[in-house]
């Protein structure tokens, strides 16, 4: 057994299953998921639990995953963040890329693709 701790991947989506579709995704490649609701119920956790990575989705209600970064940025918890939004948006794209996001995604994904952009993104590397 590694000491190494299994990533936790947060997945935030109003939606219950596309919440339960990305954490079996997430599951299936050894990696642990937490799942919320809202960007409001993910804000309550303490920073310290802060995730390896995170699967948002823009439109929420509440708060909106663009937003949830921004508040993220702005009280120093910097972790990849990988949007998935049904309505993309340049704007909304550029916005949360040049806040630091990993992905910038259509709904629906591949899994390949949701698959490769995790993948990259606990790896560290820079998207392009």
């Amino acid at each position: 057994m590694s000491m190494a701790k299994t990533p936790v991947i947060a997945i935030v989506d109003d939606d219950e299953g596309v919440r339960a579709s990305l954490a079996s995704l997430v599951r299936s490649l050894g990696y642990e998921a937490h799942a919320y609701k809202s960007g409001v119920d993910f804000l309550q956790e303490p920073p310290q639990d802060d995730p390896a990575c995170m699967i948002a989705d823009v439109q929420m209600p509440i708060i909106t995953g663009d937003e949830l970064q921004a508040r993220l940025v702005a009280s120093g918890r910097r972790f990849p963040i990988i949007f998935m939004t049904a309505f993309p948006s340049d704007t909304v794209r550029q916005r949360v890329m040049a806040a630091g996001a990993h992905c910038y995604l259509g709904k629906p994904s591949s899994g390949d693709e949701i698959i490769r952009c995790l993948e990259e993104a606990l790896a560290g590397h820079a998207s392009h």
